[in-house]
Order: structure tokens, then C-alpha cells, then sequence
């Protein structure tokens, strides 16, 4: 997206109205943040960079959320009762013209491609994880309704914060093989191989969300390795892998073989009915290394105890609960570390939606 990329410091507060209409924020928040840009009134500066770089160069296709923003445009600026740019009446006309073909596309549950981006705040340009432009820009396909069972595909909180933590923490994760379960989208591992973790496996038990997943790795132009496609005996060519993994149906025998230095999990904590297959998938991620006949550790023995980083909304204290439960049931220890490893930097500042502060960060380990 060269329209962000060229922006310069000083334009940073039109930076955040752009990140948020790319990120496919409510039109509300994006228009709060435009308000901003001047002083708190929607000019015709503020009205120009709205339809000029935001909707006409920067839609990409998702056009019922740009009619949405151009409608609330109109309506605030008559409001003030100022005037509306030519320009914005007539690309709303155009909108509005198009709206029968887009309403049959939205009833069709179409994906739509959100652009999420990392903004890191001056004085990092030292920071390990942070781009020369400062600006770490994820595409993404995501589906248009998370409530029509294609949950797998949806951006939520948790692993927005998992991202963070990854970005914000890189050294604990740099050379790591990292597990991710329930990958979604694939964004956690895509700022996992961005910090340069040695291996990234991602992991899904939906075929759906899983091809979903591997497209956005594209998109994102991350190679990786599809375990469904593998023929056997065949060489490992990529450092990012995708495996279908049903958490009901995955065997201890086919989970030893990764040994993971670190498992990541984002909101997996919802459906007490998944809790004993989950917990028993992180139990065999999580194992200690056994010891051979003669006492002596095998090869990969001698690193460091696994540790799973658990990202969670806590939605149901029963729920929640119940799933603390089965942690000791399951010879487990669970640390919440919210406090002391939350992300120090607010890397998604125009992201009104994400209220960091619901989520919760917790570590668990083999005891």
C-alpha cells in the first residue's frame, strides 16, 4: 500500500483515519479520527483525503463499507452544516448505484480483505521487531460476518493482543519453534515470522479456514509448507508449516513429533466441551523430554521446558472456571501474565474496536 507507506510524521494523525478505514474500522471511529486531523470539524482538506485517499485509492473491492463511510460523511458534514465536496456526493451516487449487485454479494457472506497495521511509536526504530518505515502492514482475507459460523476467519480481540505481545517481546520468540493453535487467520504467525521465529507451525481443525489461512500467508508472501500436500519422506522446505488439526482427533504419537519451544493460543478459551481435547493437545505439546534406557536426555532434550502464552477474553467466569479446572486436573500449571507481560506499546492506536484491556495473557506449562 504505497498511500501508507508515503505517509510522513507529520501526517500521523491521517495516518490513523487511513489505518482505520483499511483496517475496516466502524465508520464512526473513522470519522472521529478525521475530525482530529482539523481541529474537529470535517473540511473540505479532511473530506478531500477521505474520498481521494481512502475510498477511491484504498477500497480494495470492499465497497459496502465505503458507501457506509461516505453516507456518514455526508450526513455529519450536512449536520455542521457545511458543505459537502462535489466529489463525495457524486462517488456516493456511483456507490449507491451498485447497491443491488452488493447487497446480493453481502447475503452470499463474501470475504472481505482487511489491511491490519502496526504502527510502532517513535523512538523504536531501534526495537528488533519494528520496520524501517515504522509501519508493519498485514493484509488479510477475514469473513464479512463472524456470526454465520465462520468464526475461523474473523480477526478477534485475542490474537490482535497475541500480536502485540509477539511485536513487543520478539526476543522470546526469535530462533523458537513456535506451535500456534487455532491459527484463524494465520496473523499470529505472520508476526511470528516476522520476528524471525525458527519454525512457525499453524494449526486449525477447520479445511475452510485453514485454505483461508494459507492465502493470507501469500498475501503476506510467507512460503510454507501444506502437510496436507507433502508426500511422505519429503524434505522440510519451508520454516512456516500448515497442518490440519482436529484438537478431538490429533493422537500423542503425531504430536510428539513437533516439540515445540513455545505454543500460542489465542481466544481458545470459549467451549467447555473442547476443554479435554485442548488440554490434552497442550499436554503433549508441553511434554518434558523422556529419558532413554542409560539415563540420558535425548538430543533435543537439553532446551528449555515448553510454555504455552494463552491469549483470552474471559466471556463466562463458569466457564472460565471449569476450564482451571481440568488445567489441574490435567497436571498443569497456568500463570496469569497480564499485568507483567502486557504489550508495553499501543501498536494499533486507531483500533477503537480492540479494547486491549479485556484480554488476558496467561502462561501454562508441564509442572
Amino acid at each position: 500500500m504505497a498511500a501508507i507507506a508515503d505517509t510522513t510524521e507529520a501526517e500521523s494523525q491521517y495516518l490513523h483515519v487511513l489505518s482505520a478505514f483499511l483496517a475496516m474500522e466502524p465508520v464512526e471511529s473513522v470519522i472521529a479520527f478525521a475530525r482530529e486531523c482539523s481541529g474537529g470539524s470535517l473540511t473540505e482538506s479532511v473530506q478531500r483525503f477521505l474520498w481521494e485517499i481512502c475510498v477511491k485509492a484504498a477500497a480494495n473491492g470492499n465497497t459496502s463499507y465505503a458507501k457506509k463511510l461516505l453516507k456518514k460523511l455526508i450526513t455529519e458534514v450536512e449536520l455542521e452544516k457545511s458543505e459537502v465536496l462535489d466529489e463525495v456526493y457524486e462517488e456516493y451516487a456511483l456507490y449507491m448505484s451498485a447497491a443491488s449487485k452488493e447487497d446480493v454479494l453481502v447475503k452470499e457472506n463474501i470475504r472481505i480483505t482487511k489491511f491490519i497495521s502496526f504502527l510502532f511509536p517513535q523512538g523504536l526504530y531501534n526495537h528488533p521487531s519494528c520496520p524501517s518505515s515504522r509501519k508493519l502492514i498485514v493484509p488479510l482475507q477475514c469473513s464479512l460476518n463472524m456470526l454465520e459460523g465462520d468464526t475461523g476467519c474473523s480477526v478477534w480481540p485475542s490474537s490482535l493482543f497475541l500480536s502485540e505481545f509477539v511485536l513487543s517481546y520478539p526476543e522470546l520468540f526469535t530462533d523458537k519453534s513456535c506451535f500456534e493453535v487455532g491459527s484463524g487467520v494465520g496473523l499470529v504467525g505472520i508476526c511470528l515470522a516476522h520476528v524471525k521465529a525458527k519454525k512457525v507451525i499453524l494449526t486449525d481443525g477447520d479445511l475452510l479456514t485453514l485454505s483461508n489461512m494459507k492465502l493470507n500467508l501469500e498475501r503476506n508472501h510467507l512460503n510454507y509448507e501444506d502437510e496436507l500436500l507433502k508426500q511422505q519422506g519429503e524434505a522440510e522446505s519451508s520454516r512456516v508449516k500448515c497442518i490440519h488439526l482436529p484438537w478431538e482427533t490429533a493422537t500423542d504419537s503425531e504430536l510428539s513429533e513437533y516439540r515445540p519451544d513455545i505454543v500460542l493460543g489465542a481466544d481458545v478459551i470459549y467451549d467447555p466441551s473442547c476443554f479435554p481435547h485442548l488440554l490434552r493437545v497442550l499436554v503433549a505439546l508441553l511434554r518434558r523430554p523422556t529419558k532413554r534406557d542409560n539415563g540420558s536426555l535425548e538430543t533435543e532434550g537439553r532446551r528449555s521446558p515448553a510454555v504455552a502464552y494463552i491469549a483470552s477474553v474471559i466471556r463466562n467466569a463458569d466457564t472460565f472456571n471449569a476450564f482451571l479446572t481440568l488445567v489441574d486436573q490435567m497436571n498443569l500449571s497456568i500463570t496469569d501474565l497480564t499485568e507483567e507481560l502486557k504489550p508495553p506499546y499501543e501498536l494499533l492506536p486507531f483500533m477503537h474496536s480492540y479494547n486491549r484491556s479485556s484480554v488476558r495473557l496467561f502462561s501454562i506449562s508441564s509442572r
